[in-house]
């Protein structure tokens, strides 16, 4: 089976966002995409991706950029298409947000999208798949030479509990603290083809290998292989999948410059003739259960012996590493907001500062609405008065 490399010009950037649908009476997720898809046909239709589509439920409306250069740009694109959409939400008597998971909507009173191939995947998958009523950031970033496309996945699998930690949002599943991190990392995880990417040594393997799965009827198509990072050929990308939903455009840059960024510093190493590294499959999965666990505050092992360092100073360590990359892309101020979110804490750290601070759910709500209105972190005592 041979597939094929759609070339990008250099490392450029897509950004898919999901959104949560919130009644601004109640609080919680409202099941109305159809409605504000209607409303916005220009947006939701048209040649190429839509600037706005479904998700699996209804309560999630996702955003799609263009193909941009930087990430700035990614995040004008971003911003223009919020500005129309908060004109048809509003109307409607409904905010924007975006979390991992909902705090207290029960996943039991979400509505399909009317999409056949979702309709399908509840046929084939069933509770699995009923439960995913989840939100996520996915960041595309393109590469030239698709033959780079496995050695830099590898090589990426290494960087998937810094990419969970620092997005993490999803502390609470049906109105319980989980004591989790991002509980939507374990939900999404538990379908078949999802998790780390497969340990593969070239483009040839990977051919072979999703030519296995359409064989044995595993999938149908290759894009229903849902690993944390994967290659996306017709895009002529790498996308890192592994992200919860953040309730912030400042996060959004950060994820797409920390992508983008590392994607092209792997690039560089190969035209250098160095060896990409590629670690062990055990340490991969580990990690990703040590970020799932305790986010930013997770010991993870860095190497195949067992050595082991705090998260924090990894992802301190991993920002001085890239900021060269950076400013030759023109992300240094994205790639800093890392900093802000070690010192100010990750979403989920932010969320349970509402609780910790004697407010209920609905106004853990109010401080993801406020964050994503203003985009700004909220600090606990602010969080916690968001709503009242």
């Amino acid at each position: 089976m041979v597939i094929d490399w759609n070339s990008s010009r250099g490392p450029t950037l897509g950004v898919e966002w999901e959104l949560q649908l919130i009644d601004a009476h109640t609080r919680a997720l409202r099941q109305d995409a159809r409605e504000v898809l209607a409303a916005l046909p220009d947006l939701a239709a048209g040649s190429g991706i839509p600037k706005l589509r479904y998700e699996l439920m209804q309560s999630t409306i996702e955003l799609a950029t263009g193909i941009c250069s930087t990430v700035a740009e990614a995040k004008e694109d971003l911003a223009g298409t919020i500005a129309q959409l908060q004109r048809v939400t509003s109307a409607r008597d409904m905010m924007l947000t975006c979390a991992g998971t909902h705090p207290f909507s029960s996943w039991r009173d979400a509505k399909m999208a009317p999409v056949q191939r979702y309709a399908e995947l509840v046929e084939q998958m069933q509770w699995l798949v009923r439960r995913i009523q989840l939100f996520s950031v996915q960041v595309h970033v393109g590469l030239a030479d698709g033959s780079r496309a496995i050695p830099i996945i590898n090589a990426l699998s290494r960087y998937l509990p810094h990419f969970l930690a620092l997005t993490a949002s999803s502390p609470y599943w049906d109105g319980e603290d989980t004591g989790l991190a991002s509980i939507r990392a374990v939900i999404f995880g538990e379908l078949p083809t999802a998790g780390p990417p497969h340990r593969l040594s070239d483009w040839k393997e990977f051919e072979d290998y999703m030519d296995t799965l359409l064989r044995a009827g595993t999938i149908r198509s290759i894009k229903e292989v849902w690993w944390d990072i994967r290659p996306h050929p017709d895009f002529g990308t790498i996308e890192i999948r592994i992200c919860d939903g953040v309730p912030t455009l400042r996060e959004i840059g950060m994820v797409a410059a920390l992508s983008q960024c590392l994607v092209q510093q792997l690039s560089l190493q190969i035209d250098r003739g160095y060896r990409l590294p590629s670690p062990p499959t055990w340490v991969v999965r580990d990690n990703k259960w040590r970020a799932t666990r305790y986010g930013l505050d997770a010991i993870v092992i860095t190497d195949d012996s067992g050595a082991t360092a705090p998260m924090r100073d990894e992802l301190y360590e991993l920002v001085r590493e890239l900021e060269p990359v950076a400013d030759r892309l023109g992300c240094g101020s994205e790639l800093g907001v890392v900093s802000e979110v070690l010192d100010q804490g990750a979403s989920y750290e932010r969320q349970r500062a509402v609780t910790a601070d004697g407010g209920a759910l609905t106004e853990v709500v109010d401080a993801l609405v406020t964050e994503f209105a203003e985009d700004r972190f909220l600090c606990p005592g602010e969080a916690a008065h968001a709503g009242r």
